[in-house]
């Protein structure tokens, strides 16, 4: 069985920065609970994830690729807010780290994940990163959703908050109209053709294609 195993952390400096542009991704859930059902569109390519249960970083995830526009279809069916990010893939003492910059709703929020071969992993932690958010719900990308952290907490160490409820069942989540995806989409599509250098959270695809959605 697929199992995704890996920690976040919170970013706290710049030092990972590179001149090359990340990826961008536009992605929103058509089921969020103890299992997620992720759609996400990226490098003109579509996937549907399925992510189930699990603890301390380790949950079953089944990743499937679907044409570009069933992906955009999708989005329209998911809850609001879309998650907007920016992936850069860093190489640190031996492992990709995935920084994500996000924007949106969650603009601020810088997070770091690493990926493991097995839990017990020893990891080398880069000096720009703080706090781990492995095990805090406010920060899987699915909570982002409904509860998004911006600025205010990108950089600093989580606070115990209030236990998440989740709503299992994609009855629960409300749906996206046809007019919001497209005044993403453009925005996204604008930024993309005005091309130039990145500045830090401006949105750029990457010149390859992603290969870890």
């Amino acid at each position: 069985m697929p199992v995704e195993i890996e920690r976040k952390f919170l970013v706290t400096s710049d030092e990972w920065r590179k001149p090359e542009p990340g990826q961008r991704y536009l992605q929103g859930y058509l089921c969020k609970g103890e299992v997620t059902v992720r759609v996400r569109c990226g490098a003109a390519r579509g996937f549907l994830t399925i992510k189930g249960g699990g603890t301390g970083g380790v949950r079953p995830e089944f990743n499937y690729e679907i044409p570009l526009d069933e992906a955009e279809e999708m989005l329209k069916l998911c809850g609001r807010p879309l998650i907007e990010k920016v992936r850069h893939e860093v190489l640190h003492a031996g492992n990709v780290w995935q920084v994500d910059e996000f924007a949106g709703e969650n603009a601020g929020l810088v997070l770091a994940e690493v990926e493991l071969r097995h839990p017990d992993e020893a990891v080398m932690l880069p000096e720009w990163v703080g706090a781990e958010v492995t095990s805090d719900e406010r920060y899987r990308n699915s909570r982002l959703a409904d509860a998004p952290q911006g600025s205010r907490l990108s950089r600093q160490p989580p606070e115990q908050g209030p236990a998440w409820n989740e709503q299992a069942g994609c009855a629960a989540a409300s749906m996206r109209t046809s007019e919001d995806i497209a005044r993403t989409m453009t925005r996204s599509t604008e930024q993309d053709e005005a091309g130039g250098a990145p500045a830090p959270g401006q949105w750029q695809d990457a010149q390859k294609e992603d290969s870890t959605p």
